[in-house]
């Protein structure tokens, strides 16, 4: 059984007290801060789940241990990923929780939501994690690190298991749509759609045919129809999450030598394309192309873009390295079994060259369930959309 949650894990947030920042970021900072502590309240006044499933479909910042049986260098199922996780390295590419390990504390889930992968049965009900490291919203995206789940198979995966819940409902198709119109659905699909797609010219061709532009296109394109199939299955409160600011990971600044830029901008301005057009699709969808589906786009640029900028105001020293890896910023290779990671892991904002800690997935976490700035949620954040 995965293991259960404990509310003490909210300590060192609930410690932490706000450092003297500039003028033009003190006010973003106080309601950061404030975003967090109702956060806090609101998880521990929580008496059970606000919905009664949820189902997650991404990449390598979410998946919990669905490659670890699979033929490709994408893995985390070794030491020292997962020092901090109560069960040890099972698969998520952090030293603790995900992003979505904390989002489902939040949501008052008593366990966490485990893989797809080696779950079936009644457990299908609560929920199941279809990511998988390297995926994309292409099929081709992350094939130079071997295997993978993209994002087609994993909406044929949640089809698999619709079909296999549907027997729970004695094959009423309309209690059966009726329970899942109630859970939460998170998609975080795009960043390697870039990162081992596009900005790998040595091994894809994507960038010889397509603009920035249209390639954003053509990725929000497909997205559009996997999104629809999933609401075609019943989804109805779902998350998207913008594509971070991918230019400025350890990874990047490892391999980057721009003048004018610590960052890579010729990728975070591409990403902006991509960002951009998803919002205007929450929008469509919302606004009747998706008749009773309410969807929440999550900033992720912005929020990680903020934090990196205020990092100091949270605690964090390190914004530029990952905790654990090899190379330049600790980002030229991930980490290698068993390496030694740094001790003061909550002071760093990545954990290696791509992915971050768990201390910055819990305050991402936090800022976007109870956001009160259309800055990181829009139109709504989390929580108001598991009381709908």
């Amino acid at each position: 059984m995965p293991a259960r949650l404990g509310h003490s894990q909210h300590s060192y947030l609930d410690r932490m007290k706000m450092k003297p920042s500039m003028k033009h970021s003190r006010d973003m900072s106080v309601t950061f801060l404030l975003v967090l502590s109702l956060a806090v309240r609101a998880c521990s006044q929580q008496q059970g789940p606000q919905v009664p499933c949820f189902f997650i479909f991404g990449d390598s910042l979410v998946d919990n241990g669905n490659n670890n049986q699979i033929l490709t260098l994408a893995r985390a199922n070794y030491r020292p990923y997962g020092i901090d996780f109560p069960l040890g390295a099972t698969g998520r590419f952090t030293n603790g929780r995900t992003y979505v390990d904390a989002l489902a504390q939040l949501l008052g889930f008593p366990t966490y939501v485990p893989p797809y992968a080696r779950t079936r049965g009644p457990a299908l009900l609560r929920g199941a994690n279809y990511a998988s490291g390297a995926a994309g919203i292409r099929d081709e995206t992350g094939n130079n690190l071997g295997d993978h789940t993209s994002m087609d198979q994993q909406v044929a995966n949640f089809g698999y298991t619709v079909a296999q819940i549907r027997r729970y409902f004695r094959g009423d198709i309309n209690a059966l749509n009726s329970y899942l119109s109630k859970c939460i659905f998170y998609s975080g699909l795009g960043s390697n759609d870039y990162l081992n797609n596009y900005f790998m010219p040595n091994f894809y061709s994507t960038s010889s045919e397509f603009t920035a532009k249209a390639y954003a296109a053509v990725l929000l394109n497909d997205y559009s129809r996997q999104l629809t199939q999933l609401y075609g299955l019943g989804a109805r409160k779902v998350i998207v999450t913008a594509v971070g600011q991918i230019g400025c990971i350890p990874y990047q600044l490892a391999r980057y030598n721009g003048n004018n830029s610590r960052c890579n901008e010729n990728i975070n301005n591409a990403i902006v394309l991509f960002n951009s057009g998803l919002r205007k699709m929450v929008d469509a969808f919302n606004n009747g192309q998706l008749p009773g589906a309410k969807f929440v786009y999550l900033d992720s640029y912005e929020s990680t873009k903020y934090l990196s900028q205020s990092a100091a105001n949270y605690g964090f020293e390190v914004i530029d390295k990952g905790c654990c890896g090899v190379g330049r910023n600790n980002g030229q290779i991930t980490c290698l079994p068993l390496q030694q990671a740094c001790t003061n892991r909550t002071k760093y904002l990545f954990w290696d060259a791509f992915h971050p800690t768990e201390a910055a997935n819990i305050m991402l976490a936090k800022a976007s369930y109870s956001s009160r700035t259309q800055s990181f949620t829009y139109p709504i954040n989390i929580q108001q959309l598991a009381q709908l």
